[in-house]
Order: C-alpha cells, then structure tokens, then sequence
C-alpha cells in the first residue's frame, strides 16, 4: 500500500512528516511525502516555522503523482493560505481517500495553521476530505462551537461536516470519566468510542492516529472499525513513548504484528472464489495467537464472527484479543503439544473436502463426540479442548486438519491449523 503524507517537516521526528513515515512502516505501508514547512522544534519547544513555496509544494505532488499508485492521502500543517491553495488546485479533482489532520497548534506551543489562513482552509481543504479528525480544541476553533459537554460534541462535528467532510472525529474528549474518547460522526451514525487514558504529555500521537485511521480507511474498513484501529495503534504508540531529549515523551509507534497478519489473512480469505459455501451455520472464526498463550485473551480473534451473507462473506466484528472461545481454545489445545502451531481457522464439514485435502497428503486427524465423557458436556470450552487432545494424542507432528462429525446440537466442523494466518491460508487455498 502506497501512503503519501502532506505536511511539515519535524527534526526531532515526534511529528510532521518523519513521524508519519515511521507510522506507515510500522503498519506495512509505503510513505510518500510532501513537505509544506520546516519547522525548526524538539521536544521542549517549538523555535520556527519556515514556509516551502507553493511551486515547490505543487512540484513535490506531481512528482509523485506522476509516478506511484496511492491508496490515502494524508494533510496535516499547512501553515498559510498560498499552502492551502497549491495543495487544492493539486487534490481538488482526486478520488483518492484524503484524511486531514488540522493541526493548529503543536504540543511545544508553535502556531502550525496562521489564524487569517483558517478560513481558506475551511473553504478549500475540509470539502476535499474523506474524514477530518480535529481535537476538541481545533474542533472549536473550525465549528465555532464551544465544547462543554457531551452534546457540545455533537453540534460541532454537525457543523464541521457541513463544511464538506464526510466523516468527523473529533479526538480526545474527556467527557467518558477514568477514559479519553473519540467522537465519531459519519452524518447519520455517531458514536463515542472510549480507551485507557495515558498520564502525561507526549508528542506525536495526532499523527500516528492519522496515519492509523488512514491505512484503515484505504483497506476499505468502515469509519468506525477505523477509528477503533487507530485507536489502539494510538494507545501502543502512547504507552511506549520515551523520552529522548530534555521535554516531553515522544512516542514510538509499535504494531501490532499478529494484528496485521490476521487482518490481511481474512481479507485474503473473502476473496477467494465460492469461499461462502465453506462457511458452516455457526460462522466462521480465524485467529491467531500469541507465542505460548495461555487463555483465550492471548488469541486473537475475530469478536463475532465471519459470515455469510448471500453470496458475500462479511467480517461482522473487530479483531480482539479474546475475540474467540472455540477455535481460540483449539489452537491453545494444540498449541501446548505443537508450539508451533498459532492459527487456525474453522470450516463447514464437508466429505468432499476431506477427500480434497487427503490427495494432497495432508495430515488429518479426527474425534469422535459421541465418546465424549458426559461430565464435560455442560461445562464452557471443554468439549473442543477434549476433543482436540484426543485427536492429537497418538501425533508426533502436528496434524494440519482435525475434523468432527458432530453430536445432538452440534454441527460437524473441519479445523485447519497453521504456523500463521498465511500458512493456514495457503492450504485452505490449494483446494479451493
């Protein structure tokens, strides 16, 4: 995926640009960019703001243009109103998602947007873009509207998306007590979605949340499963800030690796042709653990499930840690025999693939829930953790497929297990 990030250069890399590329790679993107300032600032203060010309700011978009395929565009300082203007007349005619950050002001005290620009921003920029993810304060100062309380939040993300954004986030509220929210509004649909507040400052986090909710964005999820991605990225890159110099934290983006296997796995998984016929009446769950795990809240998950919707496969959930019980508990089964073996997803039982997996010399084992002992039929989870003991048992590799024909209220299911997400996909794949 292909990133390019609009804004101004920080030496210090806690923000502007150098933070967004670091962000971009974090999450497995490419990130272009174009410089509309350089600022001279470190973690203590912010010293000077130097405007790049708009020729050169035009220039650099081209350039770029020009040459790669984007997915999202990111906007973040635009300092002044010849800024503004070379970056409208470059992006007004795109159909390229554009995410804009409106900085104002920085964390060490400097102006990043010239109060006599705010209006041509408002005019020019806000109706180019996808979602605008102001915080309270700049969404105060964009609205009009001052934010009190809750329904404050509301009457200016209304006003803000009249000015053309599809989406509003307006970030940081602390109307949520013990949490710091994100209010979400996508013209019909609103929602406060909360998180584990951080004490302290630090510098950097409006552009890793950004850069987050933009890849999100350009991997066609919708504004509010974005919002919570970017939310956690958020929350990991906060927690693991350090200070490096003499004032504030800067934070240091950190994903998620698991997350963003699982994640491209299960896309890949929609996409593989008649897949919805493989798709059992429980639905379907595909995980993938932590080394080691322990419980169900060291795999993760997809919270609902995977299903089928016609002739359409929907991911209807979030991806969590905790998000399975059943196919969790089979992968953590397995897992204390075959360290190796983190993944694995579930499937409608089917003779035919059996058959199809058994050409290829898969290993498969099964068991039989009729030998189930009956004081572990009432009990939560212990049915798959028996069941998958027994057909391991006699194994002294780990079996790729563990299959049941199932018992009175229980449907007959396929497992396969993997390495990773990938690995469980590429055998899936080799008989579809």
């Amino acid at each position: 995926m292909n990133i390019l990030a609009i804004g101004g250069s920080d030496p210090s890399s806690g923000a502007g640009i150098q933070s967004d590329i670091l962000a971009a790679r974090e999450l497995g993107a490419n990130c272009f960019s174009v410089i509309t300032a350089i600022t001279a600032q470190n973690s203590k203060e912010f010293i000077h703001a130097e405007d790049v010309s708009a020729k050169s700011i035009q220039l650099q978009i081209e350039s770029i243009f020009s040459d790669f395929d984007l997915s999202v565009i990111t906007i973040g300082m635009v300092h002044n109103t010849p800024t503004i203007k070379a970056i409208h007349a470059k992006l007004k005619n795109t159909k390229i998602p554009i995410v804009i950050d409106p900085v104002i002001k920085s964390t060490t005290g400097g102006i990043l947007l010239k109060n006599d620009s705010i209006t041509m921003f408002k005019k020019l920029l806000i109706p180019l873009c996808h979602t605008i993810t102001p915080n309270v304060l700049e969404a105060e100062i964009i609205s009009g509207q001052k934010i009190r309380k809750f329904s404050d939040l509301i009457l200016a993300a209304k006003k803000i998306r009249n000015l053309g954004a599809k989406n509003v986030i307006i970030t940081g509220h602390l109307f949520e007590r013990g949490h710091i929210s994100d209010f979400v509004f996508d013209g019909t649909r609103q929602e406060s979605i909360s998180g584990k507040k951080v004490s302290g400052k630090n510098h950097g986090s409006g552009c890793n949340f950004a850069i987050a909710l933009s890849i999100s964005i350009a991997r066609k999820k919708n504004i509010f499963e974005s919002t919570r991605f970017a939310k956690i990225f958020t929350y990991n890159a906060i927690k693991n800030s350090i200070h490096l110099g003499r004032g504030v934290k800067i934070t240091k983006p950190n994903s998620d690796k698991n997350h963003l296997e699982l994640e491209e796995s299960i896309r890949k998984f929609k996409e593989l042709k008649q897949i919805q016929n493989h798709i059992p009446e429980c639905q379907t769950n595909f995980v993938f653990a932590k080394k080691s795990p322990k419980t169900v809240e060291d795999v993760l998950g997809v919270s609902g499930r995977i299903v089928k919707a016609g002739n359409q496969v929907i991911v209807a959930g979030n991806l969590e840690y905790g998000g399975s019980k059943h196919v969790a508990n089979a992968v953590i089964t397995i897992g204390k025999k075959f360290p190796i073996i983190r993944s694995a997803i579930n499937l409608k039982y089917d003779e035919s693939t059996l058959k199809e997996f058994a050409k290829l010399k898969f290993k498969i084992s099964s068991y039989n829930r009729f030998k189930e002992p009956r004081s572990l039929r009432t009990k939560e989870n212990s049915s798959i953790v028996w069941g998958i003991n027994q057909a391991i048992e006699n194994f002294s590799s780990p079996p790729d497929i563990i299959f049941h024909k199932g018992d009175f209220g229980k449907e007959p299911m396929i497992l396969i297990f993997g390495k990773t997400p990938s690995d469980v996909l590429e055998k899936l794949k080799k008989i579809i």
